[in-house]
């Protein structure tokens, strides 16, 4: 189980649900929470989270937004394990439910009544100037955002699809996103939304300055270079939390991460559905519902 401990109503649906599990089931909890958690629920058999403990786990379980949840991913990516979410966030996307329903959700954890989405994600190696091996790498759920380090100036950086140069972009910077993150930071930025059965992922010009800077669908199976030029530097995010910096002459390479995420579904809601929902999107029109 993965909470946002410093939240009072992610700690308090935690509770509520570790209760309502009448001490049938292990609970592996994040350290942060843990002391917390004892003192509400001292007759539950708790444990801290590790990645060697989750492997054995049945499902993550998380209480938070979709940053919390993004955070948990990570873990539950390495040890094979379905993310199940509860948002305490605003749009939460990646989540399943809302703080209403954690009752339907203990029954339904209980009884194995869930289905399991697979989510593509990504990984990215961060090359020192003329070297040939990476001094960093990390993977994404969402999208890697390379952004300029200075609010003064546009970095300058040359976008490569498999090996073969395409644009070189003046610009503040450069997002590409897995399908799951289409509806995130490369959605605000001006990007489609993508299926997240899709296995595709998009790269998004962030403030191009240029005649050709569109957004671009790519095949699940391509690499992307990104390679900053001039002299200015700058700074690449994965998922939000994770970054270093990026010195001019540096180059980025990004590709499909070899391992699925597994989300839980607690029903095979239809991407369509969700998406209406969590934008609000007017479809009845402004002359109200066609008959």
């Amino acid at each position: 189980m993965w909470i946002h401990a410093s939240r009072a109503p992610a700690l308090q649906a935690a509770c509520r649900f570790i209760e309502a599990l009448n001490g049938d089931f292990e609970v592996l909890v994040v350290p942060d929470a843990l002391g917390q958690i004892k003192a509400a629920v001292p007759k539950a058999a708790l444990a801290v989270i590790t990645p060697e403990g989750l492997t054995n786990a049945e499902v993550m379980v998380v209480f938070g937004g979709d940053g919390t949840i993004l955070r948990a991913a990570e873990w539950a990516l390495a040890a094979d394990t379905p993310v199940l979410g509860v948002n305490l966030g605003h749009v939460g996307f990646l989540a399943e439910l809302e703080m209403s329903q954690v009752p339907e959700l203990v029954s339904r954890v209980v009884a194995g009544e869930y289905v399991r989405e697979s989510r593509m994600t990504i990984e990215m190696d961060l090359f020192a100037p003329g070297a040939t091996s990476p001094h960093w790498s990390s993977l994404a759920i969402n999208e890697v955002a390379l952004e300029k380090a200075s609010r003064a100036k546009m970095i300058e950086c040359l976008v490569s699809i498999d090996g073969e140069p395409v644009s070189n972009w003046g610009c503040d910077g450069i997002l590409v996103s897995t399908p799951t993150g289409s509806t995130a930071y490369a959605f605000s930025a001006g990007g489609p939304v993508m299926w997240p059965q899709l296995k595709a992922f998009e790269v998004v010009p962030l403030l191009a300055h240029a005649l050709f800077a569109r957004p671009m669908v790519l095949g699940s199976d391509t690499t992307v270079s990104l390679q900053i030029q001039g002299e200015m530097s700058a700074v690449v995010t994965c998922d939000g939390y994770r970054w270093a910096d990026v010195p001019t002459g540096s180059r980025i390479e990004i590709r499909r991460h070899p391992h699925d995420l597994r989300v839980a579904r607690l029903s095979e809601q239809p991407f369509t559905s969700r998406l209406v929902r969590k934008f609000a999107l007017p479809i009845d029109g402004w002359r109200g519902r066609s008959t």
